[in-house]
């Protein structure tokens, strides 16, 4: 006869965290599909599916040409599965202390089941309370007040003079930087599209966005790009836009050469590749004619990138960024003036230096 299975932990009531807790959970667990997943998340957060997307698809079918009965029925099965999954695959190593925030769609039955599994181990598993729609909820209405707590340094300079390599620096000094170009995944320009790697959605955006300016001290500045309206496809949400295009400027200058240099590395990808280069610059032809948008599709394909980036630069982006700094942030016209000396990260590890110094001597 088989020994009887040891007595198991008491079970304690669903614990539950509000969505302002988020933060203090080392280890956040996503049991939504891998395609909802993937459109947003908690930041950090690991997506281990309790139902994926063919079996989400297969159980909402049943529910809705069937009954729900039925649903619950094949979807408690498949649940069951996966989770067993989970606990053996994720959980195995666990200690008794471990304690993961858990979430689906909206706090229902998806983390509930995980929740509960987890509880019964004896781990102290927490649910989001209102879940991933709560979160979104959360994002959005933090964006709209959180940007005025902070002090913004905005730093402006004609592209190629070097803006996101001073940002790095002074991130690497212990500054704070929100860097929203990295977070868009996008250089900020018609050419900025990142090889390999596509832009987030909005959603991730934003939800990036407010995780980088959870974790800043309101106490000290935070340095950011003079960005326009769109990074890419992504939009720059209106609150943070507002509040830096009313923030002190800090302004690159550097030598056309170096300008040039820069380009050259930042669009490496493009060289010896026309076709690309002018199905990205389609949308000129309008202003710059389509004997220009050849030529410099040309000179790609030749590999003459100097070139290009001279002229470029000169009949392009130079015209269109005065514009645009002019209308959008009217306190470059009083901006510290910081001259780029060199391209290697050792001239802007001294920018960076200098920038830090000014301020702690206010």
């Amino acid at each position: 006869m088989n020994a009887p299975l040891p007595p198991g932990p008491p079970l304690r009531p669903m614990a539950k965290a509000a969505v302002e807790q988020w933060a203090s959970f080392g280890e956040r667990i996503d049991v939504r599909s891998p395609s909802e997943f993937a459109d947003d998340h908690l930041p950090g957060a690991v997506n281990l599916p309790v139902l994926d997307d063919a079996e989400r698809a297969r159980v909402g079918t049943l529910y809705a040409q069937v009954s729900a009965f039925d649903a619950r029925k094949i979807g408690a099965a498949l649940v069951a599965r996966n989770i067993a999954d989970i606990v053996s695959a994720h959980a195995a190593d666990k200690p008794r202390e471990w304690s993961p925030l858990i979430y689906c769609w909206r706090g229902g039955q998806r983390s509930r089941a995980l929740v509960q599994v987890f509880a019964e181990i004896g781990f102290r598993a927490v649910q989001l309370e209102g879940g991933y729609r709560g979160w979104r909820r959360h994002v959005a209405l933090m964006l709209t007040h959180l940007p005025q707590r902070f002090d913004f340094e905005v730093v402006c300079g004609f592209t190629g003079s070097g803006k996101s390599r001073l940002l790095t620096a002074l991130a690497q000094a212990g500054a704070q930087v929100l860097d929203l170009e990295r977070l868009a995944k996008h250089r900020g320009s018609l050419l900025g599209d990142l090889p390999g790697d596509p832009q987030p959605t909005q959603k991730a955006f934003e939800s990036g966005i407010y995780a980088e300016l959870a974790r800043f001290d309101p106490a000290r500045p935070v340095f950011v790009e003079s960005e326009s309206k769109r990074i890419g496809r992504l939009q720059v949400p209106d609150a943070l836009l507002e509040a830096m295009r009313a923030s002190p400027c800090l302004r690159l200058e550097a030598p056309q050469p170096l300008r040039v240099a820069m380009l050259e590395t930042d669009y490496a990808h493009l060289a010896g590749d026309g076709a690309a280069l002018q199905a990205q610059l389609a949308p000129l032809e309008k202003l710059h004619g389509k004997r220009a948008i050849a030529r410099w599709a040309q000179w790609a394909a030749e590999g003459a990138t100097a070139q290009l980036a001279n002229e470029l630069l000169e009949l392009h982006y130079d015209p269109s960024y005065e514009r645009a700094i002019e209308r959008n942030f009217p306190r470059h016209r009083d901006a510290r003036v910081l001259r780029v000396e060199g391209t290697g990260n050792e001239a802007f590890e001294a920018l960076a230096a200098a920038v830090i110094d000014a301020r702690e001597e206010r």
